[in-house]
């Protein structure tokens, strides 16, 4: 499960990437590297496109246009060669229910060509990684569905893979096995796995990507590390100002000229800026009283709101 000597190098080059369905374009010219030995994202809301790349990756989906090499490989003449060295955990858990915990991993390392005695190995192996291993000969519908996420995750990397896609690992998670969940892939990330995970949880893409891309509308709106994409994006600090009952934004217009940038929303007012105290200072300067107060370093939720706005998706 460590790096693999590809550190650094060009895994996946896209170049005005398409792919579309009929006369709906789902993902419109974008274009991205993947190097190896990173944690890379792809982040946004419902419909951004990212599931449809994923696909595209997996070579699953081939694209409609534009230029996709993997691996060295042209995906659209040597896709079993390269699907022999992805890891590949789908949106959806795909398990067989009919076996067993380890039986779900040594069959599936055996599609791989590995011998019997490699596979259970590889499988012991895994399913520590997984703490899965006091559940190895249990039948897979007695998991729970963090246990399954793990699982799936597990088998996926019974190939060893260059590169490991993780499509919405942790969604429908409670917050426990959410957080189990990412402990398990930084410990991949930390011996040098290429990872690709699409997500639209803002706090998992913070934490354990190296680079990620924000799609909108099947582009990508902007690209970076979490920090610089919020340095560039935001502003240092935001301030929340709550105003009771009041409707927010009766007050913005109160707030003009102070800090960077001010949203109003429902139910508070976003105030972006270099030196949240400076903020509340001038408020209450002002004559204004809001009932609470809370000053924040800016997160990539400010950054993803920005870029994709804050109308629902579904």
């Amino acid at each position: 499960m460590g790096g693999d000597g590809r550190a650094g190098r060009t895994l996946v080059r896209a170049r005005n990437l398409v792919k579309r369905f009929g006369d709906f374009t789902a993902v419109d010219g974008i274009e991205f590297d993947l190097h190896g030995g990173e944690t890379f994202g792809l982040l946004g809301p419902n419909g951004a496109g990212k599931t449809t790349t994923m696909r595209m990756l997996s070579c699953v989906s081939a694209p409609s246009g534009g230029e996709l090499r993997i691996l060295d490989r042209d995906p659209a003449r040597e896709q079993t060669r390269i699907r022999e060295r992805l890891g590949i955990c789908p949106q959806a858990d795909n398990l067989d229910l009919d076996l067993t915990v380890v039986e779900n991993i040594t069959t599936y390392a055996r599609y791989f060509g590995m011998s019997r005695g490699r596979a259970r190995a590889r499988a012991a192996e895994l399913l520590e990684f997984a703490r899965l291993e006091d559940r190895a000969g249990d039948r897979v519908q007695s998991l729970s569905g963090g246990m399954k996420r793990r699982l799936t995750i597990a088998r996926s990397l019974a190939n060893e893979p260059d590169i490991v896609l993780l499509d919405e690992p942790t969604t429908g998670l409670d917050p426990q096995a959410r957080h189990l969940l990412w402990e398990r892939l930084f410990r991949l990330k930390q011996r040098g796995t290429t990872l690709v995970i699409s997500t639209h949880y803002m706090e998992e893409a913070e934490q354990l990507c190296d680079r990620l891309v924000i799609m909108d509308g099947g582009r990508i709106a902007a690209e970076g590390s979490p920090r610089a994409l919020i340095e560039t994006h935001s502003s240092p600090e935001v301030v929340e100002l709550r105003f009771g009952y009041d409707a927010a934004d009766t007050y913005a217009g109160k707030l003009d000229g102070i800090g960077d940038r001010v949203d109003p929303l429902a139910d508070r007012v976003l105030v972006y800026a270099r030196d949240g105290d400076a903020v509340v200072n001038e408020v209450h300067r002002r004559g204004l009283q809001p009932a609470s107060v809370l000053v924040r370093r800016s997160t990539l939720e400010d950054v993803f709101l920005r870029l994709t706005g804050r109308a629902l998706v579904e």
